[in-house]
């Protein structure tokens, strides 16, 4: 069977080379090899909030949930305003410093744009 990717526009698994090109011949969309990759790669990496917003370096978000602290009695309470933000890979991809409690990493999920 063929090694090559599926149809990023329709999801085909006829596609074939043709030079340098892959092609699909269902819906004749045609791509660079490492193009589909790139774009998979581009979002995936792009980190958003809990309501689809984008989240950058810098950013003030807003935590929408009470998060329980592991290993200690804290908690950070809804509504708080966590300002300059920095993102980072992995499963919590947000370092920052919450006033009042310190340094510590949250998920994208919990928080919004503010």
């Amino acid at each position: 069977m063929s090694d090559l990717p599926p149809c990023p526009q329709c999801g085909s698994t006829l596609t074939y080379e043709d030079a340098s090109m892959l092609v699909c011949p269902e819906c004749a969309h045609e791509w660079a090899p490492g193009a589909a990759a790139e774009e998979n790669e581009a979002e995936a990496a792009r980190i958003v909030d809990a309501n689809g917003a984008p989240l950058a370096d810098g950013d003030t978000v807003t935590v929408i949930k009470d998060l329980k602290i592991k290993g200690a009695s804290q908690v950070v309470k809804v509504g708080t305003k966590v300002k300059n933000i920095r993102l980072v890979g992995g499963d919590h991809d947000i370092d920052c410093r919450v006033e009042g409690i310190g340094a510590m990493k949250l998920k994208s999920q919990f928080v919004k744009k503010s």
